[in-house]
């Protein structure tokens, strides 16, 4: 008597569940090394955040205290010892704020050169299109994912740079020699900094999907977005009302950001920027007083929301354009 026993179905090939798969994860895998280098950025510059937060201002401040110089203010004997004293912290605070600063450059330039033209370039990204992957859907992963890493390192950087400006402003109250408005300290300090490399991205990309060859787009997203940046940072002190000082003899002194100079003829009319101090210049001119327009400390949140606001429109403005491009070009 024979049994028979019905032969064992083959296995099913298991799907891996915890392998990334999908078009995110090929683009983190394409991209790994771009991805290190900005994980490295982030880590080495939030330590360096976090030990001048936690150990550097300290320090500095108490070589302040034992030099004398705590008293009645900061001299300029003391600005080596006290609130810029140690070298390192000093250097510190500068690389990290411009490392900060940078990333969108960086980003515009990685955009334009590798993520997007460079595919377009040597036809990976036609392959992808034939495998079930749309060019809006490409896109979009080539844009969201590097985006939300983006706003990740950015939002962590830009709250580790505040915590150390906090705490030097409560060290060193008024004696402090660090200023709100300038240019690094003023985009670290606030979601400019994420706005900005959100619109480095997406220059980046519009770039690539217009030049279509890597090297050619690297330069002309990274000019392309200095332009900008450059422009955006000329229009600052314009994108909210100023305060005004005036003094019938010489400028007014102010503590802020200065929008603007000049002097008050005998007619009520201001005259921008003519340094015009001697009596002789004043009598030819007919000056009776002098103004200056500025941003005092409690005009950083409206400013910076401000231009922030305007970063993010183009923004969406240069994403809108890089997809509506792209879908022109593969109808």
């Amino acid at each position: 008597m024979t049994t028979t026993t019905a032969p064992a179905a083959p296995a099913r090939p298991r799907r891996d569940r915890l392998r990334p798969h999908g078009l995110p994860a090929t683009m983190l895998i394409l991209h790994r090394s771009a991805l290190w280098f900005w994980l490295l950025l982030v880590a080495g510059t939030a330590g360096a955040l976090l030990w001048a937060y936690g150990f550097g201002l300290d320090a500095a401040f108490a070589e302040f205290t034992r030099s004398g110089c705590h008293n009645g203010g900061v001299r300029l004997a003391c600005e080596y010892s006290g609130a810029g004293g140690s070298p390192l912290l000093g250097t510190t605070v500068s690389v990290s704020g411009g490392l900060i600063n940078l990333v969108p450059l960086l980003t515009a330039a990685w955009a334009g050169g590798a993520l997007i033209s460079r595919e377009l370039e040597n036809g990976t990204a036609r392959l992808a299109w034939t495998q079930s992957v749309s060019p809006a859907r490409w896109l979009a992963a080539k844009l969201a994912v590097p985006g939300a890493l983006l706003v990740t390192g950015t939002v962590l950087l830009t709250f580790l740079h505040r915590l150390m400006w906090d705490k030097h402003a409560e060290l060193w109250g008024s004696m402090g020699s660090w200023e709100w408005h300038q240019s690094t300290s003023y985009v670290s300090n606030g979601p400019l900094a994420t706005a900005y490399a959100l619109l480095g991205l997406a220059v980046g990309a519009l770039v690539g999907l217009l030049v279509r060859r890597s090297l050619p787009a690297l330069g002309i997203a990274a000019v392309s977005l200095l332009t900008l940046m450059s422009v955006l940072g000329d229009l600052r002190p314009r994108l909210w009302p100023v305060e005004t000082l005036t003094r019938e003899t010489g400028y007014p002194q102010v503590t802020g950001m200065l929008a603007q100079d000049g002097v008050i003829t005998s007619s009520g009319s201001r005259v921008p920027d003519p340094y015009c101090t001697d009596d002789a210049c004043r009598a030819a001119r007919d000056v009776v007083g002098f103004y200056r327009d500025y941003h005092p400390a409690s005009h950083f949140w409206p400013l910076q929301l401000m231009e922030t606001g305007i970063v993010l429109v183009l923004a969406a403005a240069a994403t809108a354009a890089a997809f509506w491009l792209l879908r022109r070009r593969t109808a």
